[in-house]
This record gives C-alpha cells, sequence and structure tokens, in this order.
C-alpha cells in the first residue's frame, strides 16, 4: 500500500477525525451498500462505546484485500490496524485512490460519472498493493 504520507491532506484528516477517512473507505468497499455517513458514525459509536475501532476497522481491510487479490503483508490485518490505526486507514484510502477512485465523491456519484449502475463493479487496475 503507498506510504502514509503521500497525501498529506488525506494525513492530516485522518489524524484529526479518522472516522471521516474510514466512512470514505466503508463507503467504496462496500460499493455504495453503506454511506460514508453511516460506517462513519458506527465507527465512531464503536470508538466511544469501546475503543476497539480498530477490530471495526480491520474487517474492511480484509474486505479490500479480498475484492482486489491482494496480499496480507508485511503482517495481519489487524495487526496493522491495532498498531497504526491512522496509517492503516490512510493507506486503504490511497489504495482506493490509486486505483481510480474518487474518495471525496463517493460510490453513487462514481458510478454515475461512469455511466455504470451501483451494482456494476469497477476495473481493477493494479495487481497488488505497493508500500
Amino acid at each position: 500500500m503507498p506510504d502514509c504520507f503521500d497525501d498529506c491532506g488525506n494525513c492530516c484528516v485522518t489524524c484529526l477525525c479518522p472516522c471521516i477517512t474510514f466512512g470514505q473507505v466503508a463507503e467504496i468497499v462496500d460499493r455504495g451498500s453503506t454511506s460514508c455517513g453511516t460506517s462513519g458514525a458506527l465507527y465512531t459509536l464503536i470508538m466511544l462505546l469501546t475503543g476497539c475501532q480498530c477490530v471495526f476497522s480491520c474487517f474492511y481491510r480484509a474486505k479490500m484485500r479480498a475484492q482486489y487479490g491482494l496480499q496480507e503483508s508485511p503482517c495481519a490485518d489487524c495487526c496493522v490496524h491495532w498498531c497504526c490505526e491512522c496509517c492503516a486507514l490512510c493507506q486503504e484510502y490511497r489504495e482506493l485512490k490509486k486505483r481510480g477512485f474518487d474518495m471525496k465523491l463517493g460510490w453513487h456519484a462514481i458510478m454515475e460519472r461512469q455511466g455504470r449502475t451501483a451494482a456494476t463493479m469497477p476495473p481493477q487496475m493494479h495487481p497488488g498493493m505497493t508500500r
């Protein structure tokens, strides 16, 4: 996956309010079945009630890897999220951005721009995560 500080704007947003980046990632990974706002709110609720939001967010990292055939390296998804939640979210954000998603638009607006329905899969552009 791309390095944490490749996108300073996203890095700052994620450090100050990780629920925003998580919501954007989750909406794309879920192909629009959940909204950015709903996912971000759920992330925040889990964070406030349990402090274990990394367990929830690592599920999405694993789901993203499965969708794009990405390897789980250098360590397990939960370890990455446990050790540095913000870095993990930044990496996922940039991985999807690198694959052609305009993360600020959201799934439905992206599909409208491409003239596709929400059920249509976007083309896979890269074979694996890079650092």
